[in-house]
């Protein structure tokens, strides 16, 4: 603690509260680009609702490789703090059986790498899909999904934004602080 001379209160030093902050993983690779791929992310979000007529949360993200529907871009809906990873495909359009449907993902959602989101799918807020799944069946929320066709393996779990579980700050950090992050 420190005493200001100003106003006479105590107040705590930077140093003491950059050290109760938990850790992060050392940004390596192409993760050093960040800006300049979050710039890349604003753009390709802009064209797909501006252009494309997607309905896109402002907050959501996405992989530079993910695949949305142009055939039904309109059916395409992606909630707020959601991530949809590498690969994943979101359709909204069956033409063998002339289906045009409207695809959901809900909130604070996370979409694994090389996941396949059917047309007429609607996933539930707070849910994460395991990578290379393949949902052909609506998820409630807050459930943790995977397999092909995919089915609910959890019910009930926390998440925080973008879908990121909530005990995973003190994991990076315990890595972090052992240098293995």
């Amino acid at each position: 603690m420190a005493t200001d001379t100003a106003t006479g209160k105590e107040t705590v030093m930077a140093d003491q509260n950059a050290a109760a902050a938990p850790l992060k993983a050392k940004r390596r690779g192409l993760n050093k680009l960040g800006a300049l791929r979050n710039a890349i992310v604003d753009l390709r979000r802009w064209m797909l609702v501006r252009i494309w007529g997607m309905d896109i949360h402002p907050t959501a993200q996405m992989s530079l490789s993910a695949k949305f529907d142009k055939t039904f871009p309109v059916g395409v809906h992606l909630g707020e703090k959601s991530y949809i990873a590498f690969e994943s495909r979101i359709l909204c359009h069956d033409r063998t059986r002339g289906l045009y449907l409207h695809t959901r993902i809900g909130k604070n959602c996370f979409i694994g790498g090389r996941s396949l989101i059917m047309p007429g799918v609607e996933i539930g807020d707070n849910c994460v899909i395991g990578a290379g799944s393949i949902v052909t069946k609506s998820i409630p929320p807050r459930c943790i999904a995977a397999g092909n066709p995919a089915r609910v393996l959890r019910e009930n779990i926390e998440v925080g934004e973008y879908g990121r579980f909530v005990e995973a700050d003190e994991t990076e950090s315990r890595l972090a602080e052992q240098g293995l992050a």
